[in-house]
């Protein structure tokens, strides 16, 4: 396949509409999330302009911003499209700061910006990746030329956030090399601020009277999230993990394998997705 420079997010019939159509993907979003949060500029723009610090379910709210989002990109005609980035944007116009603390080899009161290429590229980097991850884990098999396909597509969002074209990996290859290079450079580092926000997203406080439902799920879901997190981050942030953990997440993805090309669409699809394909 040739090297793909340039596409939109939005193109119908793509890898991107193969991959985002899935419901089960959400089991990646707390990877990614986590990653994110593992670059300091990005947890504390978080902790300071969010409201995952003041809100025990302000998670619940960033997820559902961020599917939406996504499927809208993705499945949406062209003014849908560019309606979500505008919000996206609209949002980081807000976000900016300051360091409090030094870390990632940054010294404290260093700026940041959601606007800023460099974050942009890493959250982009990370949902992309815990996608592909996600998908071949748990849906099935999505060869090296698909994931190129999908990377290229992923990448058409740069001019919608204001990314230098050619910013963002083109290929599994680029985006595999972009992340053990981010990995290697001491600029991601998991701060006591991402520690916070972690516990936010793994264990939210429940309220009494759910808890004997709340807790099982959260705890089901925390496995993806952790379990498929790089072992290096997995340990900074002081996340456990064993060879039973391990098997217990080898059994869940195989079980979703296996379920899911029996799961009716209306079930297994977002409601974006069916209505693309309508359309």
């Amino acid at each position: 396949m040739p090297h793909l420079t340039r596409a939109e997010p939005f193109v119908c019939d793509g890898l991107a509409w193969t991959i985002h159509r899935e419901r089960v993907l959400l089991a990646g979003w707390g990877r990614a999330i986590l990653l994110q949060f593992a670059h300091p500029l990005v947890a504390r723009g978080v902790a300071e302009h969010s409201r995952f610090s003041h809100e025990p379910w302000a998670w619940v709210r960033r997820l559902d911003r961020t599917v939406s989002a996504m499927l809208a990109l993705t499945f949406g005609p062209a003014e849908s499209a560019h309606s979500a980035a505008a919000r996206i944007n609209g949002i980081h116009d807000r976000v900016h700061g300051r360091l409090d603390h030094g870390a990632g080899g940054l010294p404290a009161g260093a700026a940041y910006s959601a606007h800023d290429p460099a974050l942009l590229t890493w959250v982009h980097a990370t949902l992309v990746d815990s996608f592909v991850l996600t998908y071949r884990r748990f849906v099935g098999p999505l060869e090296s030329a698909q994931a190129d396909r999908y990377c290229a597509e992923a990448s058409g969002i740069e001019a919608m956030l204001g990314i230098p074209a050619g910013r963002l990996p083109r290929t599994e290859a680029e985006l595999g090399r972009y992340l053990d290079g981010m990995l290697a450079s001491g600029a991601i580092e998991v701060t006591d601020t991402a520690r916070g926000l972690a516990r936010q997203v793994l264990e939210p406080p429940v309220p009494w009277a759910l808890r004997p439902l709340l807790r099982p799920l959260l705890r089901v879901a925390a496995l993806p999230a952790i379990g498929l997190l790089p072992p290096p981050i997995r340990e900074a942030y002081g996340l456990p993990w064993s060879a039973g953990r391990e098997r217990a997440l080898r059994v869940m993805a195989a079980t979703a394998r296996g379920v899911l090309p029996v799961v009716p669409p209306r079930l297994r699809y977002w409601p974006a997705a069916r209505r693309a394909v309508r359309r």
